[in-house]
């Protein structure tokens, strides 16, 4: 059973006293809660049936009046309760737990509550998080708050707790499953991988090696000052050493040079490089431009041992060869989103290193969102006062915003993630950083959907100045059409998450919010050429009945439905961001208009560059709608879903964490990609349905030959509703970023333009176990050693029982297994696997790789 410990001060008993007196109420874990999936295929329609047990151990009498239990869960409709207590959804994810008449838990008893709601819960990481009661005196007043310390996950261990419904095609990744899957895994020879990854466009070896017995000099030509005092710390650090850079104008023996010279690759000439390890123990790396001999000082990184990085070889050996190398696409993105769970500036310049270790060049910042705003605003202080936080509070709360993905009670808590926010000093300090990586920061604002924090943070700043009876100062920046009775319902649940685009306020604010970003990036010495707004998911219903659109729409007859209200947005936004000089960005649906017939369709007011779409949704009848965009001019940062959306989890497994609505994510999805024929990649539906692109595509637009220049690039994303902390923010990134870098960097693979289906997917297993062998082998051990170790994930062995003897296989060649019998966990230490052995009883299991980490237990029984 998996037991959960509130971070947020668990056990604490928050009292608040009475005018007669004080009661005492029950400790945190004093009142055990556990919960679990019965089951996702009761019944013929798709739903959930699932469990919560209350066992009281306290001394205090729950009646029916005197408590309540808060969480989060994964946003579901709940449909039904028994026991006696209702479960509502407050906003979001965001419910409670509240008795009925009648309810009574006495001392020593236990209560059972079972609920159905809508669609399915098949993960320990869709359960309820945060929970906390809140006890009410007489009069209904809140009297203490208590978070539940004593919590449990109980196991997901049968079919209907996995499965979703009864149509779910994905199968349930037992170990004899998996096993089954890693047989198609085969070894291949050291000398015919990649020498880096991603890979280069050509690389000569010649066999033969140098080493430097000593810290090399570093020379530069003039305009390298940046990578040369880059190369030279990271040189130094290895050597233990200080080494100061030199400008000269040729390399010498034992030396790295850097310099710049025209170069074109494979018909790229931005961002090229080429990298020589000459026979003279010198290393010459000149490059396009000074992102070129950045990348080129990344693979001369890459061509070194893993130990170097933890100090552990003292004479790093380097083998004689040339690379010529160019990225196939300018634009190589990772979005984090710190929105929704908060991540520290330490972790981010930590992911901005490895981004650029595997040669992406951008980083979408994800500033605001329905449940926090990130960013120190001048003259908003309220952005951060009030929505940076989250606590307790009521729904149309002014104080802090309410909890949200498990963030607890308590908004000040040690570890929270659902509380922080970055000061204008320590966004700066990740811009520079940012920067000196060749990795651009693209800051988003999220309007006029996901807009709630905002909201409600000049909800406060409103309701101060009224109550000072500035009528003016209230106004200014507000948000809201206090009168608009629209009925809408979001993507996450919120029915109060959408500002009023009628009011000159909101373009104040928004023309505020940017202005003060771009000073920041002008203070940290950065250019900022793109400003991404968001504009995904406002709903069907807003703006229907706000008095104020009304008005507006009586004036512009032409804009038609209300839900284009959100193309009068951007219009009037592109007009303040060209004002700063800054292009508008945002997710597809900036670029989509809702025509006449309720269709949408690429809006021809925005294209031929005047508006960047970050397309994500390839799903059912959208799988084309990156090449409908790019074929009416649109420049297109693909985002596909399918392949893409790294928050989503590795696989069914209910222990692996992560969403799942769109489908699972494993490295392979990143890296099995075509970005001109997506068609032939994306081979199974979100319910794990095998698709014949043949028949299921058919009739789909597809990308015209002139249009592949509207291709602009690619990028990953690892939205945060299931990440707090770093070590989740990790293991959903690595190793998925590097099949992403290999597709947004290397060049097109051979079964990408093969247009024989079973030649093709021959061609696509052929490359994948190439690649699953440089992982293995050579990326995860050194993801432990690059910038202080990552928290990289290893996928768990296969095995199987067969006529008593245990076979076992990994699904990363290179990877060795480790096992027990006692009921020990296998370390590093545990006996090896090597074949097929005889053994009884529970077999317990790990895979390691050469560094020593190891994935998940895997139980064989």
């Amino acid at each position: 059973m998996k037991k959960i410990t509130s971070l947020l001060f668990g056990g604490l008993c928050l009292i608040l006293w009475s005018g007669c007196g004080r009661e005492e109420y029950p400790a945190g874990h004093e009142l055990v809660v556990s919960w679990k999936v019965i089951s996702n295929t009761f019944a013929d329609q798709p739903g959930v049936k699932a469990q919560f047990t209350l066992e009281n151990k306290s001394k205090f009498t729950l009646s029916e009046s005197n408590w309540a239990l808060f969480y989060n869960q994964t946003p579901r409709e709940v449909r039904k309760t028994e026991g006696n207590v209702r479960i509502i959804r407050i906003s979001g994810d965001w419910y409670k737990m509240v008795p009925d008449t009648g309810f009574i838990l006495k001392p020593g008893e236990k209560a059972e509550i079972v609920y159905e709601a809508d669609y399915w819960l098949i993960k320990e990481s869709d359960a309820p998080l945060g929970p906390y009661f809140v006890f009410y005196g007489k009069e209904g007043d809140e009297k203490a708050i208590v978070a539940a310390s004593d919590y449990t996950i109980e196991p997901f261990t049968e079919p209907e707790q996995i499965n979703r419904h009864r149509n779910d095609g994905e199968p349930v990744p037992t170990p004899e499953w998996q096993y089954g899957q890693n047989l198609k895994m085969s070894d291949v020879p050291a000398g015919e991988l990649p020498v880096v990854i991603p890979t280069p466009v050509s690389a000569k070896v010649t066999g033969e090696t140098i080493t430097f017995e000593s810290a090399p000099k570093i020379l530069f030509e003039k305009g390298l000052e940046q990578e040369a005092g880059y190369v030279a710390a990271l040189t130094g650090k290895i050597a233990g050493t200080g080494i100061t850079p030199t400008e000269a104008t040729e390399p010498e023996k034992q030396s790295i040079y850097l310099g710049i010279r025209p170069l074109t690759v494979n018909g790229t000439s931005r961002e090229a490089y080429r990298l020589e390890v000459r026979k003279n123990q010198s290393i010459v790396i000149t490059g396009s431009d000074p992102s070129g001999v950045f990348y080129g000082i990344q693979s001369l990184l890459a061509l070194a041992p893993p130990e170097i990085h933890s100090g552990s070889q003292s004479a790093p050996v380097f083998p004689v060869m040339v690379i010529e190398d160019a990225p196939r696409f300018q634009y190589r993105g990772l979005h984090i989103d710190v929105a929704r769970n908060f991540q520290s500036k330490e972790t981010l310049k930590k992911m901005i290193s490895i981004m650029a270790f595997y040669k992406l060049n951008t980083l979408q910042l994800y500033l605001s969102e329905d449940e926090a705003w990130r960013l120190a605003i001048e003259g908003l202080p309220e952005l951060t006062e009030v929505a940076s936080r989250r606590g307790h509070t009521s729904k149309e709360g002014i104080d802090m915003l309410h909890p949200s993905y498990g963030s607890g009670p308590f908004p000040d808590a040690e570890g929270s993630t659902g509380s922080g926010f970055y000061s204008r000093e320590e966004f700066k300090e990740i811009l520079r950083y940012a920067h000196q990586h060749h990795v651009r920061i693209l800051p988003t604002i999220n309007f006029p959907g996901h807009s709630r924090a905002a909201i409600r943070a000049m909800e406060a700043r409103y309701q101060k100045f009224m109550k000072e009876g500035n009528v003016e100062k209230a106004e200014e920046f507000r948000l809201i059409d206090p009168e608009d009775q629209s009925i809408y319902n979001s993507a996450q649940n919120y029915d109060d998450n959408v500002v009023c685009v009628a009011r000159e306020s909101v373009y104040k604010f928004y023309s505020t919010v940017v202005g003060d970003i771009a000073e920041m990036y002008a203070e940290a010495g950065v250019p900022l050429e793109i400003f991404h707004t968001g504009g995904d998911e406002v709903p069907e219903g807003v703006w229907t009945a706000s008095p104020l659109c009304s008005k507006l729409m009586e004036t512009m007859p032409e804009i038609g439905d209300p839900k284009n209200l959100q193309s009068y947005f951007l219009k009037r936004a592109r007009e303040i961001l060209a004002a700063k000089n800054l292009k508008a960005g945002g997710w597809e649906e900036v670029a989509l208009l809702k025509n006449a017939e309720g269709k949408y369709i690429p809006n021809p007011a925005f294209a031929g560059g005047e508006v960047i779409p970050w397309a994500w949704n390839n799903l059912g009848e959208w799988a084309n709608l990156s090449y409908r965009l790019a074929n009416a001019g649109y420049p297109v940062v693909m985002c596909d879903v399918s392949n893409f959306y790294f928050d989503f989890a590795y696989s069914k497994d209910p222990k692996e964490p992560g969403l799942y609505w769109g489908g699972f994510c494993d490295v392979r999805n990143a890296w099995q990609f075509a970005p001109y024929n997506s068609f032939v990649t994306n081979l199974r539906s979100s319910m794990g349905r095998e698709i014949n692109s043949n028949t299921e595509y058919a009739g789909l637009e597809r990308l015209k030959p002139e249009a592949r220049k509207n291709i602009t690039g690619l990028q990953a994303q690892l939205w945060a509703e299931t990440i707090r902390g770093p070590q989740m923010l990790e293991y959903l990134a690595l190793p998925k970023l590097i099949g992403l870098a290999e597709t947004a960097w290397g060049k097109a693979r051979p079964w990408e333009g093969e247009t024989n289906s079973t030649r093709r997917k021959q061609l696509m297993d052929e490359g994948w176990n190439q690649f699953a062998n440089v992982l293995g082998k050579r990326e995860l051990p050194r993801l432990s050693a690059l910038y202080g170790g990552f928290n990289y994930r290893i996928p768990p062995p296969g095995a199987l029982l067969q006529e008593g003897l245990f076979h076992a296989n990994v699904g990363y060649p290179g990877l060795k297994i480790r096992y027990t019998t006692d009921g020990s966990e296998p370390s590093a230490q545990s006996t090896l696997y090597d074949g097929p052995v005889k053994v009884s009883g529970e077999i317990r299991m790990k895979a390691f790789d050469a560094a020593g980490k190891g994935s998940r237990t895997v139980v064989v029984k």
